[in-house]
């Protein structure tokens, strides 16, 4: 079945996520461990391993999701960013696997100074250096992108070769579909070029951007061009593949959003 959750704040402790997603309405919920704009990463002790799997279980949250850094650029041509966003997926992929999360979803970055085919490359190579060693229980999602400026993902082309390159890499497991940075890059065709196998969790956000505008603009489900019609197919489409969404819209509003999914969940 699929599961309604949002992204939650650790401004208060790691630990203390579940309970704040199950106040919202979360039955999942997706995290950072660390600052998402980068700095220290704070120690994950057993203590707070293990409470935080107890709150987990007490407030029933059935699968934690856990997004990497803001700062992640696989296509850099600068060593101390392209070896740093490396460690930085490896170590999260490290950290979800102590947390007992599903998944952990990154950006991929943006080419910059170098050709589409250089950057795709790049990536590449990059996530094989992230996986290759990696024995950790937690899987990698790679999230497509809006498509502002040489962004590497916005188009399901580019996702699709770096995930047929990577096909015997099992700890990738294929993609989060983040439903407004489809619209605004154009809602391309999704199944030819990856596989809707492939799309293991969605990121459920309506656009305050038209369609094409390859800006990163999300709204409260129903309330921007999407629609609630939209999402409506949407939610189906989780409902038959059993994929899990999660909300990344502002606080008061996104307990709404949760409502209104788990309502046409249920229709």
């Amino acid at each position: 079945m699929s599961r309604i959750g949002c992204h939650v704040s650790i401004s208060g402790g790691i630990d203390k996520a579940p309970e704040m997603a199950h106040e919202f309405g979360c039955e999942v919920m997706q995290i950072f461990t660390r600052s998402p704009q980068g700095g220290p990463v704070p120690e994950l002790t057993k203590e707070t391993i293990k409470k935080f799997k107890t709150e987990c279980t007490k407030y029933k949250i059935q699968n934690t999701y856990i997004h990497t850094p803001y700062f992640i650029n696989l296509a850099s041509i600068n060593n101390r960013i392209y070896y740093g966003s490396i460690s930085a997926i490896k170590t999260e992929l490290e950290r979800a696997s102590l947390l007992g999360a599903k998944y952990v979803m990154t950006h991929l970055g943006s080419a910059k100074e170098l050709s589409e085919k250089e950057a795709i490359r790049k990536t590449i190579e990059g996530i094989k250096k992230i996986l290759d060693g990696y024995k950790g229980s937690a899987k990698l999602l790679i999230e497509n992108s809006a498509g502002a400026g040489k962004i590497i993902g916005s188009k399901f082309e580019e996702i699709g070769e770096i995930l047929r390159a990577l096909k015997n890499y099992s700890f990738l497991a294929g993609i989060c579909l983040d439903t407004q940075h489809s619209f605004a890059s154009g809602w391309e065709i999704l199944d030819k070029d990856i596989g809707l196998k492939n799309v293991k969790l969605i990121h459920a956000n309506d656009s305050a951007s038209e369609a094409g505008s390859r800006k990163d603009r999300h709204e409260h489900i129903g309330k921007g061009e999407i629609g609630m019609n939209g999402f409506k197919k949407i939610a189906q489409f989780a409902k038959k593949n059993k994929i899990d969404l999660i909300c990344e819209t502002d606080y008061p509003g996104v307990i709404e959003d949760i409502k209104i999914l788990k309502n046409i969940l249920k229709s």
